[in-house]
């Protein structure tokens, strides 16, 4: 079959799968690669360790299937706008991790397509990649057309918005590329900029994940630190306050994948039920969940230092018992003690003076910085 038509017939199986925009580019270097790499010189990859680790390797995606020759893009739109107002002890969930794992949507979709292009194309070797692989994912998107790279370092499509989950196929034959994204649509805008509620952005296209709410909340391991701590914002994991601002996400279409619809658990959750809930119960309520990737003890910390900032007296109870429990995650019980000083209640102090000689250090240190 000639390079055109299996292309067009690629990209046409791809929408029928459920994806929303499918295009093709060339296996070459990523176009930003040595800006990545400035990126990690300057520290801005905070603990994100792995990124160093394999960043040779996103220098080409020969690195991710061997004799690579084109990468199909693809794009999934996920969730359906903002909760609505939250409750007083509701925490905020980023709207990718609201649904099914994206992960597993996503990759199911991409092996079909392996499987319809190997009936199509007999020897064909193919690898998906669903944001698990080292391969730059937004430079290959623009260089197949799905969009430009906004300010806030997230890829924008002028019809979809942001609010996509990016896929890729590799492919060692050669396939027919399509016009690269060489414009950008943001203009003299900088309103993801200017509301970022930590001043993450060292500059447009510049993020820096040691001052990140995402980061904080979802890669960071262990007692979360000051200032990180105190600047939550309310989010629980994640955070789209970037993407919730830009412009052209104001008339973007919501999510059509049944499985990427928010579950009603993760949609504003109640952290008081979160800090009372067994661990059987977390362990059910994170099967099938993106948020696995932080596990219930980075949740638990997360929520309790929410708690804490929001000054929910109501929480004491909870909170301490937490902080009470020595076979619960240390890093949810330092968390524990850091909200009970935020909250500093008689029954709070009481707490806290419980545990001023605890075992655990990490607590003895939360407890002593508590006052």
């Amino acid at each position: 079959m000639h390079p055109r038509d299996l292309s067009r017939r690629l990209k046409e199986q791809a929408i029928a799968l459920g994806f929303d925009r499918a295009g093709i580019a060339p296996a070459v270097r990523p176009p930003d690669y040595d800006r990545f790499r400035d990126w990690l010189d300057s520290g801005f990859d905070a603990g994100m360790t792995y990124l160093r680790k394999h960043a040779d390797a996103r220098a080409h995606p020969d690195s991710v299937l061997e004799g690579v020759r084109s990468v199909l893009m693809v794009s999934l739109v996920y969730g359906e706008g903002p909760s609505g107002p939250p409750r007083p002890t509701s925490g905020k969930i980023a709207r990718y991790a609201r649904g099914d794992d994206y992960h597993h949507v996503v990759r199911a979709r991409l092996e079909a397509l392996i499987e319809w292009l190997r009936a199509e194309a007999p020897g064909v070797s193919a690898r998906a990649v669903v944001d698990t692989a080292p391969l730059l994912e937004r430079d290959f998107a623009r260089l197949a057309g799905l969009g430009w790279i906004g300010k806030n370092t997230l890829l924008i499509d002028r019809k979809l918005g942001s609010f996509t989950f990016l896929g890729a196929l590799l492919v060692d034959v050669d396939l027919e590329p399509d016009a690269p994204h060489e414009t950008s649509h943001c203009g003299t805008c900088t309103r993801c900029l200017d509301a970022c509620p930590t001043d993450a952005f060292d500059g447009p296209h510049r993020l820096d994940a040691r001052k990140c709410i995402s980061y904080w909340t979802i890669e960071h391991v262990g007692p979360i630190p000051e200032p990180a701590g105190s600047n939550l914002d309310g989010w629980v994991f994640g955070c789209d306050v970037c993407q919730d601002v830009c412009p052209w996400n104001r008339k973007a279409p919501p999510g059509l994948i049944p499985e990427l619809a928010p579950r009603p658990e993760w949609d504003a959750p109640d952290l008081l039920e979160w800090l009372g809930r067994s661990k059987g119960d977390w362990k059910r309520a994170l099967r099938g969940s993106a948020m696995q990737r932080t596990r219930r003890n980075g949740l638990l910390r997360n929520a309790a230092m929410a708690m804490g900032v929001e000054g929910r007296l109501d929480a004491v109870p909870a909170l301490a018992g937490r902080l009470a429990d020595r076979g619960e995650d240390s890093a949810v019980r330092a968390a524990a003690a850091w909200a009970l000083g935020r909250l500093a209640t008689p029954e709070a102090r009481a707490a806290l003076d419980a545990h001023r000689h605890d075992d655990d250090p990490a607590v003895r240190e939360a407890v002593a910085g508590a006052g």
